[in-house]
C-alpha cells in the first residue's frame, strides 16, 4: 500500500532555489493537506504512486504507470516542452504551469534597463569607476515610443509599470484583434513589426519563442531600428539573431542593448557581447526574486481548492483527454 499524500514535490530544484523552501511554503499555504519532499530517485518512487499532486520541473513517465491517484502535475517551469504532457493527459492527469510568477520582476527589469539607458546610467558608473568627475547630458525615457512584443503575463506587466512615465506605447501580438494596454496594438504579418521598429526608442522582447518569432530580429530588422534605439530581450535568445546585433551594437545601428537571454545560453566567455560597452547582460535571473515560490505556491493552493470543488483549474496547459 503506498503511502498517501495530497502534495508530492520532487526533488529536482529550478533556477537554484531549494525545493524544501517550495515544500516549507506549500505547507504554509495548506496547513491541512499532506505534503512530502521526495528527496531521492527512491523516494519519488516511493512517494508518487500515492499522490494526488506532484509538482516539480518534469516528471518521468516510468513514474506514471502505478500514479493511479494522480490528479495534477504542477510544473515549476512557465514553458512545458519538456514534460510529457500527452502521457499525463491520457490518464486522466490535468498539466499546470507557472506562467505569470515571474512577470513582476521581469517587468521590473525592463523597467532598469529602459531607464538605464535612458539616463545614460551606465556611463556615470563608467567614469565612477575611472574617478572622473565630469559632466555628461542623459535623456529622458518621457516621450519615447516603447513596442512590447509579446502581450502575456510579462508585457501587460511591462505595460502597467511603463503608465506613469509619459510615453507612447504600441504592442505587438498574434490576435490584434484583442486589442490590449498598448496605445497602439499590431500584429505580426504585413510590416507591421517593422513599422513599430522603425518609429520606436525602445523595443522590449516579450514574447514566447515561437516558428513566429525565432529570429524575429535579425540584420534587416536592425537595419529598420533608428540609431539611438534599444533592444531589451527578456525573452528567448534565439528571438534574435545574435551575430546581426553584435554587428548593430558594433557599428553603432542601434544605440544599445539589454539581455537578460542569449543565443548561445549560457554565454560563453569568449563571447563578443561580454566586452561591447553598449550592452547590458544578465544571466536569466529577471524573474528570480524571493517571491518565487509565494507566486508558484499561490497557484498550486488555489488549484488544490479547484481540485476539491470541481471548478476550473488556473494555468492550465492540458486537460485530461485533451492531449
Amino acid at each position: 500500500m503506498p503511502e498517501r499524500h495530497d502534495i508530492v514535490v520532487l526533488r529536482e530544484g529550478t533556477e537554484g532555489l531549494s525545493m524544501e523552501s517550495y515544500t516549507e511554503t506549500l505547507r504554509e499555504r495548506l496547513p491541512n493537506h499532506e505534503i512530502a519532499l521526495a528527496r531521492t530517485p527512491k523516494r519519488e518512487r516511493d512517494l508518487v504512486p500515492g499522490a494526488r499532486i506532484v509538482t516539480g520541473t518534469s516528471i518521468d513517465e516510468d513514474l506514471l504507470t502505478r500514479a493511479e491517484r494522480l490528479e495534477l502535475f504542477a510544473c515549476t517551469f512557465a514553458g512545458t516542452d519538456h514534460v510529457p504532457v500527452e502521457a499525463l493527459t491520457e490518464r486522466g492527469v490535468a498539466v499546470t504551469n507557472a506562467g505569470g510568477i515571474h512577470a513582476p520582476g521581469i517587468a521590473e527589469q525592463v523597467i532598469g534597463n529602459l531607464l538605464a539607458f535612458a539616463r545614460r546610467l551606465p556611463e556615470g558608473w563608467g567614469r565612477k569607476r575611472r574617478h572622473e568627475w565630469r559632466h555628461f547630458q542623459s535623456g529622458e525615457l518621457a516621450g519615447s515610443t516603447v513596442t512590447i512584443v509579446g502581450l502575456g503575463s510579462i508585457g501587460n506587466a511591462v505595460v502597467q509599470r511603463l503608465g506613469g512615465f509619459d510615453v507612447e506605447t504600441v504592442g505587438v501580438r498574434y490576435t490584434p484583434s484583442k486589442g490590449g494596454p498598448t496605445d497602439e496594438v499590431c500584429g505580426f504579418g504585413a510590416g507591421a513589426v517593422d513599422d513599430a521598429l522603425s518609429r520606436s526608442g525602445y523595443v522590449v522582447l516579450a514574447c514566447p519563442l515561437t516558428e513566429t518569432t525565432r529570429g524575429l530580429v535579425g540584420r534587416e530588422e536592425f537595419a529598420t531600428m533608428r540609431p539611438e534605439s534599444v533592444l531589451v530581450n527578456v525573452a528567448r535568445g534565439p528571438i534574435v539573431d545574435t551575430d546581426a546585433l553584435v554587428a548593430a551594437l558594433r557599428s553603432n545601428g542601434i544605440r544599445g542593448a539589454a539581455l537578460d537571454v542569449t543565443d548561445p545560453e549560457p554565454l560563453p566567455a569568449d563571447h563578443p557581447l561580454w566586452d561591447l560597452g553598449n550592452c547590458l547582460l544578465t544571466p536569466h535571473t529577471g524573474g528570480h526574486t524571493p517571491k518565487h515560490w509565494d507566486r508558484l505556491a499561490d497557484i498550486v493552493a488555489r488549484n488544490v481548492e479547484h481540485l476539491e470543488t470541481g471548478t476550473e483549474l488556473d494555468n492550465v496547459v492540458a486537460a485530461p483527454g485533451g492531449g
